[in-house]
């Protein structure tokens, strides 16, 4: 019974021996402390640019005390990037202006400052081979005070192209005829009034709407301001498609087809009054003479045998 028992202890004793023993070998490899751990992490490299140290508001002029320096990843610099405080703080030998809105820790890019100056200039907004062109609008003609810098606009013409023929019966004048077309479509609005910013909400009856187009469409709506009244059709956000419309006339009451002829029987009011030629006073022949809706007759003697 002894023999057993210390037979018994023995085996625990070298099972317990060999348990510690796997231990000490394995538990090392499957379980590394942080320390560990981090120096069997690939290294990475960062490399620091200069953000803003809070929150800015559009056309804040920027100095030292708005900006700090943050590390990010070195293949995650934007491009342009300022890596140096000073870099911003002299650029153009003066405090440049936010020409948007910035985030906390936010990074400073070239496109989002202005050059040196107290305002933001519209200038340094305006896209590569665009153009910055202003319109003469009004309260209804722009939008009714909806129409925000940043929005995309619709340009549309309308224009009064004189007497559109005949006369409205009672009226004692011609009817004129007015004709609306789309100038140019989906243009991103730069400015109301002196108002640039894109962040901007306030609502007021403009006076004038500056566009970012290209040198054709400036060109474009130079020609139209002369020819007719401009107005601005506010686009939904991230609209981008281009719509196939006909200009649409206003003639005599009546907008865009013609309305049908009436019956021959049916008097007509749309239709111009015809002057009865009056009878010749002297043989031969009558020579008839129209001008506009009034006609005359010239009599012409016979004095050939052939008439």
């Amino acid at each position: 019974m002894r023999v057993a028992t210390i037979a018994s202890l023995g085996a625990s004793a070298l099972l317990g021996v060999g348990a510690l023993f796997v231990a000490k070998i394995w538990l090392p490899s499957t379980q590394a402390g942080p320390s560990q751990a981090a120096a069997a992490a690939p290294s990475v490299k960062l490399s620091a640019i200069v953000a803003a140290k809070a929150a800015l508001p559009y056309g804040h002029k920027l100095e030292a005390k708005d900006l700090t320096l943050i590390h990010v990843p070195a293949d995650a610099v934007p491009e342009g990037a300022f890596t140096e405080v000073k870099q911003v703080v002299t650029l153009d030998n003066g405090g440049p202006v936010t020409l948007t809105p910035l985030a906390a820790r936010e990074p400073l890019l070239p496109a989002k400052l202005s050059g040196a100056g107290a305002k933001p200039s519209v200038a340094a907004v305006i896209a590569d081979g665009m153009r910055a062109y202003t319109i003469k609008v009004n309260d209804v003609a722009g939008g009714g005070g909806h129409v925000l810098p940043g929005d995309r606009v619709d340009v549309l013409l309308t224009q009064e192209l004189g007497d559109g023929g005949g006369s409205v019966e009672g009226s004692g004048g011609g009817r004129k005829l007015f004709v609306s077309s789309i100038v140019i479509q989906n243009v991103h609005v730069l400015g109301m009034d002196m108002v640039a910013d894109p962040a901007s909400t306030e609502k007021f009856p403009p006076k004038t709407a500056t566009l970012e187009v290209t040198v054709m469409d400036a060109g474009k709506l130079a020609v139209a301001a002369e020819a007719g009244t401009l107005s601005l059709a506010l686009r939904r956000t991230g609209a981008s498609e281009v719509a196939q419309a006909s200009p649409v006339r206003l003639n005599g009451g009546w907008v865009g087809a013609p309305p049908p002829r009436p019956a021959p029987a049916a008097a007509s009011a749309e239709a111009p009054r015809r002057v009865a030629a009056p009878a010749p006073s002297q043989p031969g022949r009558g020579l008839i003479v129209t001008q506009g809706d009034q006609r005359a007759v010239v009599n012409v003697p016979a004095d050939r045998a052939g008439w």
